[in-house]
């Protein structure tokens, strides 16, 4: 039992360590990541 919740300890932690690394530098808003010459994101030409 001890293991299983250490278990489920760890788990948690690895999720919440992953989602603030995913939102801090790694997932951008459409308008960040396509802000080229290319690509205009929600302007009408």
């Amino acid at each position: 039992m001890k293991s299983f919740v250490l278990a489920v300890a760890v788990l948690i932690a690895i999720s919440v360590g992953a989602s603030v690394v995913l939102n801090s530098g790694f997932q951008k808003t459409a308008d960040q990541a396509f802000a080229t010459t290319g690509a205009r994101v929600g302007t009408a030409h």
